[in-house]
């Protein structure tokens, strides 16, 4: 599997298409072509092809790819065909919502331990996840054995708790929290910002309305 200089596009498309292609396989299809996928996900044929020739050769000419191994080698190639949990600090309203997303469990992460520093909310429960005080981190950490963190807290508390979970070990971090964060480069970050992703669509509009 060549997975050298993948652009970040690439990897989002990738699990676009591997959602795509758990559905068509729900559904039965057993062969699918570069124009159904690109017609399905809403993107261009070459793009489709581009994308999973960072990987390898699949499929055949003239018949397409098979649906179910080539949804295997999406989940293989992004990661998910192993068991991957988390902990999220932040029991907010998106703290919460974070906690009871299905979406989570359907593609094989899911949340072990719900942090906050808030009295009130400690010892409380979000479905079945009991909130921890923030000097529980690092045993459940270590208990089961977590890589990956989620900060959804405030943009203030958002630094110093990435720095503790940097401190305990966990190597990639998810942060929906609108603020720049400072971590070792050997630690994974990506950042979750509603607000940038609607300044991209308004961008875009006004683009096709701009007039020089």
């Amino acid at each position: 599997m060549r997975t050298l200089r993948v652009p970040e596009a690439t990897i989002n498309r990738l699990s676009v298409y591997s959602r795509f292609l758990e559905q068509l396989n729900r559904k039965g299809v057993v062969t699918v072509s570069s124009v159904e996928i690109a017609k399905g996900v809403g993107v261009g044929p070459a793009q489709v092809r581009k994308d999973l020739a960072y990987f390898g050769e699949f499929g055949t000419r003239g018949v397409g790819y098979n649906v179910k191994d080539l949804m295997r080698y999406t989940i293989k190639i992004l990661g998910i065909d192993k068991p991957w949990p988390l902990i999220l600090v932040g029991a907010g309203n998106l703290g919460f919502a974070l906690s009871t997303y299905k979406g989570f469990n359907q593609r094989g992460f899911s949340i072990v331990g719900v942090i906050d520093n808030d009295p009130n909310k400690i010892g409380k429960k979000i479905g079945n996840l009991e909130i921890f005080p923030l000097e529980k981190m690092a045993d459940i950490i270590k208990r089961h054995n977590v890589r990956i963190g989620i900060i959804a807290v405030t943009q203030n508390a958002a630094q110093e708790v990435a720095d503790l979970m940097v401190k305990n070990g966990l190597q990639a971090i998810l942060n929906y929290a609108p603020v720049a964060l400072n971590i070792p480069d050997n630690v994974e970050l990506q950042h979750v910002d509603m607000s940038v992703k609607l300044e991209t669509l308004t961008f875009n509009l006004s683009k096709k309305n701009y007039r020089p």
